[in-house]
């Protein structure tokens, strides 16, 4: 199964079937063995199956159901638009199953190969949340490289979401203690990024390798470090992969008006939306409004997708270039703590109080790569 189609099979389970994406993600190949592939595979499945793979009868109606919601939405296919036998057959050699290996690369970020010149001519449009999250995710590769994509993107996503709730309080829009201070998550392993304890989920029985190819992966598909975490050395304890834990979730879910409980105890921060979230939110910054016609809209909304996606590989370079100047030089402590310093440095103005919270503003990556030459 290509990349592609585990992300639409992951969407599915996550989003529509409401399954939590940690049993999601153990569940997918036992669905792909049973050539549950799709919702309309699914929804033409029999329950027995489902209760076989999920271990659950609720959770297995669950994805029943949601199956068949998705499949009445879809037109059916033409002759035309059916794949050929051939195709179907080739999606589902064991090359392309959905594994650990296939899930890490389907959630690679976008790279750059744009020089320093270039880089420092580039103005986004941005606001601060996305920036953050931007910040925490190229720290990690530094500060916890042991950890894979998922997990980066996972627990840059619980900065991003503690922040915003500091913000939040900070400007009147919500009061009283946090989840966390609350207790909710308690027990729970702590770690620090970006100068703030969040709340974690050991992955014990997660290895972001299974399933890679002998050959490894394309050269064109990076260094599998980058993605998939760094081996420790032999005579190291390996660390496992983590989740960021929703505190907020937990709270959210127990509260007494809330009809819905959730299926596992601690709900995590998906790194698939942190992904989303970054691919949407930079843009060039434009000083001229230029309008175009009506007949090219279509086309410009891909044009402007691919953009996005370029726009958010020149600053994750631009960062790793920061990182990666001061890592020989600081402990993982202290470029923890100075990442969040460099943010504040070169985030967005925006107006003060309630009414500027959010508003978009210029982050120059000249400013970023300037960085490299401060304490």
């Amino acid at each position: 199964m290509a990349a592609s189609q585990v992300q639409s099979l992951l969407r599915f389970l996550s989003q529509d079937a409401k399954v939590p994406l940690a049993t999601a993600m153990g569940k997918v190949n036992e669905l792909l063995k049973a050539d549950l592939t799709t919702p309309e595979a699914i929804s033409k499945g029999e329950l027995k199956i489902l209760q076989g793979i999920f271990k659950d009868e609720k959770i297995a109606k669950q994805v029943l159901n949601a199956a068949k919601r998705a499949s009445k939405k879809r037109t059916a296919p033409t002759e035309s638009t059916r794949p050929s036998p051939q195709k179907r057959s080739k999606a589902r050699t064991q090359e392309d199953v959905t594994t650990p290996f296939a899930i890490e690369y389907a959630l690679a970020l976008p790279d750059s190969t744009a020089t320093e010149e270039e880089l420092s001519s580039i103005e986004l449009l941005t606001n601060r949340a996305p920036l953050v999250l931007a910040f925490a995710v190229c720290v990690l590769r530094y500060t916890m490289p042991e950890q894979p994509m998922s997990s980066r993107l996972s627990l840059a996503q619980a900065i991003v979401s503690a922040n915003s709730r500091s913000k939040a309080v900070s400007l009147g829009l919500e009061s009283g203690q946090s989840a966390e201070q609350e207790g909710w998550g308690e027990g729970q392993p702590t770690i620090s990024v970006l100068g703030r304890d969040i709340k974690v989920l050991k992955r014990w029985d997660y290895n972001p390798r299974e399933g890679q190819p002998a050959q490894g992966p394309h050269p064109s598909e990076g260094n599998p470090d980058d993605i998939l975490g760094q081996c420790l050395p032999d005579h190291s304890e390996p660390a496992p992969p983590l989740w960021g834990i929703d505190t907020e979730a937990i709270r959210r879910a127990h509260r007494p008006d809330t009809r819905e409980k959730p299926e596992i105890a601690f709900p995590i921060h998906t790194p698939q939306s942190a992904r989303s979230y970054l691919l949407k939110a930079f843009m060039k910054a434009q000083y001229e409004v230029v309008k175009e016609p009506e007949s090219s809209k279509k086309r410009s909304q891909t044009q402007t997708e691919a953009e996005r996606e370029a726009c958010l590989g020149y600053l994750l370079l631009s960062i790793d270039l920061v990182c990666r100047s001061w890592a020989s030089t600081l402990t993982k402590d202290e470029l923890d703590r100075r990442t969040w310093a460099w943010y504040t440095r070169v985030r967005p103005p925006v107006r003060s109080g309630a009414e500027g919270w959010g508003e978009k503003g210029v982050v120059k990556l000249s400013d970023i790569l300037a960085l490299r030459r401060q304490l």
